[in-house]
């Protein structure tokens, strides 16, 4: 659906220049909710900016459906944008805002009224559709910018940070809806967030980014659990990182202790940075047996639905573990100062490439 090519975007000139984006190469499949993840100033609202038409590249191209609209004007792009405060009308009501946009179009009388009612339906709004949007609530008003955006049947929708306003918990019924619009509407979606739950919550694939450059797209599962590089690990969930020394498919933590391992394309022997998730480990009273670690405990801290060890290991290091805890409670641990056993997960060592 869209093909991001070598795209460069550079604001202002001499020594002010500022470069946004660098030399970003992407592809989007119709029908896919597409993620673009990352700190504030990665790149990640330019690059959606530059979809939709309000800001052209520097250099590169911009392809939807294989016709380069790199310069058209937004206008003229079969794109629609949800921005972050929804900028609806207050002085008219949620159907009087779902059909605006078909109104400006110049659509039949009879087509707007069939689209706002199929929109209505859609975001779930029919018995508020003669409320004032100034009057509903902030998770309504979310549904009614959406409804407006999906009623012109644009090939895209570009989303940008949505739901950053709401509440949590209304956030997280929100990212539910958003992805059952998706799939009831087929549209392909772009949406931007720095929020790693959302992204792995309603994401297709997501594409990762840093410093106008995208380090890594997959799917949820595989950013998670084979990230490519330290900073996707680290951004995304809870990390442990630990020194090794790799050799012939083997690494070898700095207490001894080796592991067999899959090894990234381009990575030789010798030392690297290694990844453990927290909940890939499991710690128990006592010495290490064969394929332990031994650590001691600095902090447990239980959460509910599960207690997170903080480790220190014998070579120095801090290792979290986090385990799940049960009816009849967590797993029996001594206090802090206290020595246990640290179990890692068979598959669960990720070699980075930096």
């Amino acid at each position: 659906m869209i093909e991001i090519g070598n795209t460069t975007k550079v604001f202002g000139s001499g020594e002010t220049a500022f470069t946004a984006l660098r030399d970003v190469n992407a592809t989007i499949q119709g029908n896919e909710f597409f993620t673009l993840l990352g700190p504030s100033g990665c790149g990640k609202t330019t690059l959606l900016r530059l979809i939709a038409g309000f800001e052209p590249p520097t250099m590169g191209s911009i392809k939807l459906g294989g016709r380069d609209i790199s310069r058209l004007p937004p206008n003229q792009r079969p794109v629609n944008t949800v921005f972050q405060n929804y900028a609806l009308f207050p002085h008219m009501s949620v159907a009087q805002n779902i059909a605006f946009g078909l109104e400006m179009l110049g659509k039949p009388k009879s087509e707007i009224q069939s689209t706002t009612d199929e929109m209505l339906r859609l975001v779930q709004m029919e018995e508020l559709k003669d409320r004032r949007t100034s009057e509903i609530s902030g998770g309504q008003q979310q549904r009614v910018a959406l409804a407006r955006a999906l009623a012109p049947h644009p090939e895209v929708l570009l989303l940008d940070e949505p739901l950053s306003a709401l509440d949590l918990k209304l956030r997280k019924e929100m990212q539910i809806e958003l992805k059952r619009l998706q799939n009831e509407t087929g549209i392909t979606f772009v949406f931007v967030t720095h929020d790693q739950e959302e992204a792995l919550t309603m994401s297709d694939r997501i594409a990762v980014m840093n410093a106008g450059e995208i380090l890594q797209v997959g799917s949820p599962r595989e950013i998670y659990e084979r990230p490519s590089q330290r900073f996707v690990a680290n951004f995304i969930g809870e990390s442990n990182f630990l020194d090794a020394d790799l050799k012939g498919g083997t690494v070898t933590l700095a207490d001894g202790s080796t592991f067999s391992v899959d090894v990234p394309e381009g990575v030789a022997d010798g030392h690297v940075n290694v990844l453990v998730r927290p909940e890939h480990t499991s710690a128990r009273a006592g010495e290490p047996g064969e394929g332990e670690i031994a650590a001691t405990i600095d902090t447990i801290v239980y959460s509910g639905e599960a207690t997170t060890v903080h480790l220190r290991l014998a070579s120095g290091e801090p290792l979290k573990s986090r385990m799940g805890n049960t009816p009849q409670g967590s797993t029996d641990l001594p206090g802090e100062g206290g020595n246990v056993a640290v179990t890692i997960a068979p598959g669960a060592i990720t070699v980075l490439r930096d």
